[in-house]
């Protein structure tokens, strides 16, 4: 039903600055979270008596691929012991959650939702024999539920009812029986319908509501993509109707929607979820598949290269869950938070800020995005995310050597085994296209590769910085896929403490980040000059970063939010000059942790 389908983490692996990337991430808190965070340790989905409901499911999302992409045999056996643990406790009928059979009527079924994506990703990168049945049987289970009315759709599952159609269409494929198309039209007539929602989309309010819940919102993308196959309906693109709701009246730089906790409008100083950055990354993968349309590929790389490494430290061991597009300090509000839904420390970089499903769900991002580097149908193979990879499949071996998107030249090299076409897409960015030393305008280069046939692509394009308009008459700085910010230098004040049994403790411990340079600026003319440097062991680093582009400013009268010390307002009190022209160092988007990246230019 898809256009592209997905290859697994024994096709592809992440080469050059990707790998490190992955590597840094099984190094801090995703790859240890199992030995330091009791929810996860001591889960009741392995027999513990801690959370017992999303927690494992979303930590073994990110992990399991993690594990396979980089063959680590520690965590492949970790991954294993999870599963084995989680398999064992499944009960004869199907059901599968921790959960007393007496209170499976109040008992959310998102976690029944989200463990069935879960052993799907599990099966595609294990082959493990056993899961097609075991979530053939927890679907045929949840189907007799809810079709005799012993359970119904509420909560968090009548708000992700389209999460279960991962394991919906694998489990299609494997046996091809008609119930399913009962279970899906059960889940689509008791699941929210996200179009009737909107005109709430338009206005934010400070109330909490599953309607505009920004996780939710962006996880319900890909509903149509999804679920077209088990429904009456046709596929109209409904996804792109949402965006430019959600972008119109909550859009950010970086191609965000602000939710801090729900949907919070334009202001550069509200904030968007770290769940969010990694199902709308999920959702426009999943989009991108089952369309092939270039946009959703462009919206995917602008989130992975900005919003994704922006949220979390350098070492992924601390992560905020809400990060803010101008974002002059991380320090506890005294006060009434800023965020509309969430607590005064949700900005903070720590274990778990204002909640943990960020905690266990953030290590998801950076191995689906390696994943979808490359997609393939029967005679095709299409390099979607031209990131450093390798793919071995049954056609031929490929691999790309690049480091965008900090440069922009790339070297493929194919060994073919059998006949196929190999397709390249080309960014709506890209200028001066130039392949194997000849020009090209084309948005999608295409190769018939033959048998037996080795060969060579060489290819490169420009990028120019430019000025983006964004609401309240300022601008924000892009070049490709990045987005650049003015970064402002912090000192960091370390907390360690114990709280509700949970321990943070370095490197997992809280940190403020408190400012330690001017940000009150205004871009003083269009000028914008890059500089390419040498990528690091930390490929978005907040110390070494490996592009930056020189800008000329001027200082303004830019005040605090009213009420605030650590927020600047929305917008600046005077666009008037207070200081002659000064030259400044724009840094990308993601290697910013404290940042105006929206400032006038008053040229």
């Amino acid at each position: 039903m898809n256009k592209w389908k997905l290859y697994t983490t024994n096709e592809i692996k992440a080469e050059g600055w990707l790998k490190k990337q992955l590597k840094i991430q099984a190094e801090g808190l995703s790859g240890n979270l199992d030995k330091v965070w009791k929810d996860i340790k001591d889960s009741a989905w392995i027999g513990g008596t801690a959370e017992g409901w999303e927690r494992v499911p979303y930590w073994l999302d990110g992990f399991i691929p993690l594990a396979y992409l980089l063959e680590d045999e520690d965590m492949i056996l970790r991954a294993k012991k999870y599963i084995d643990a989680i398999l064992l406790r499944q009960d004869s009928d199907g059901w599968i959650c921790p959960c007393d059979k007496d209170k499976r009527d109040t008992y959310d079924t998102w976690a029944i939702q989200l463990i069935t994506k879960v052993l799907v990703v599990y099966y595609e990168c294990s082959n493990d024999e056993r899961i097609p049945k075991v979530v053939y049987d927890i679907l045929k289970n949840y189907y007799e539920l809810l079709k005799s009315k012993r359970i119904e759709l509420f909560n968090w599952g009548k708000y992700r009812w389209f999460e279960t159609f991962i394991a919906i269409n694998f489990t299609y494929r494997e046996y091809k029986e008609e119930w399913l198309f009962d279970l899906a039209k059960i889940l689509r007539s008791q699941g929210a319908d996200y179009n009737e929602f909107l005109p709430l989309w338009e206005k934010p309010l400070n109330a909490w509501k599953f309607n505009t819940h920004i996780v939710n919102i962006v996880m319900a993308l890909k509903y149509e993509a999804v679920s077209v196959g088990f429904t009456d309906e046709n596929y109209i693109d409904k996804a792109e109707e949402l965006y430019k709701k959600l972008y119109n009246f909550n859009g950010t730089p970086v191609g965000l929607f602000t939710g801090d906790e729900c949907l919070s409008g334009l202001s550069p100083i509200q904030g968007t979820e770290l769940c969010a950055v990694v199902e709308q990354m999920y959702s426009y993968e999943l989009l991108y598949a089952h369309t092939g349309d270039s946009k959703w590929a462009e919206r995917l790389e602008l989130l992975a290269f900005n919003a994704l490494p922006a949220t979390i430290s350098d070492d992924m061991w601390t992560h905020q869950y809400d990060q803010m597009s101008n974002q002059i300090a991380c320090q506890r509000f005294p006060g009434k938070s800023i965020f509309r839904t969430n607590g005064n420390e949700a900005h903070l970089f720590g274990l778990e800020p204002n909640f943990g499903c960020c905690t266990a769900n953030f290590n998801q991002g950076w191995p689906k995005f390696a994943l979808s580097s490359f997609m393939h149908n029967d005679d095709t193979v299409i390099n979607v995310i031209p990131v450093p990879t390798e793919l071995k499949c049954d056609k031929a071996y490929i691999k790309l050597e690049t480091n965008y998107p900090f440069e922009n030249s790339f070297k493929y090299i194919i060994k073919a085994k059998k006949n196929f076409t190999f397709k390249v897409r080309i960014p709506s960015f890209a200028k001066n296209l130039v392949v194997n030393g000849q020009t090209s305008t084309e948005s999608e280069l295409s190769y018939e590769i033959t048998a037996g046939e080795s060969k060579e692509i060489n290819m490169s394009f420009a990028v120019i910085p430019y000025f983006e308009k964004r609401p309240y008459d300022l601008y924000t700085v892009k070049c490709g896929s990045l987005v650049f910010s003015l970064p402002i230098k912090y000192d960091k004040k370390m907390y360690e403490y114990e709280k509700d049994g949970v321990e943070r403790k370095y490197p997992y411990c809280d940190y403020e980040h408190i400012p330690a340079s001017e940000w009150n600026y205004a871009y003083c003319n269009s000028e914008l000059f890059v500089k390419h440097n040498e990528i690091s062991n930390i490929p978005f680093s907040s110390i070494n970063p490996p592009i930056t582009i020189k800008a000329n400013v001027k200082n303004i009268q830019w005040d605090f939010e009213d009420g605030y010390e650590t927020v600047c307002a929305k917008v600046p009190a005077s666009r008037l000059p207070q200081s002659g022209k000064k030259e400044v160092i724009l840094y990308p988007y993601g290697c910013s942790k404290l940042r105006m990246t929206e400032m006038p230019l008053i040229d």
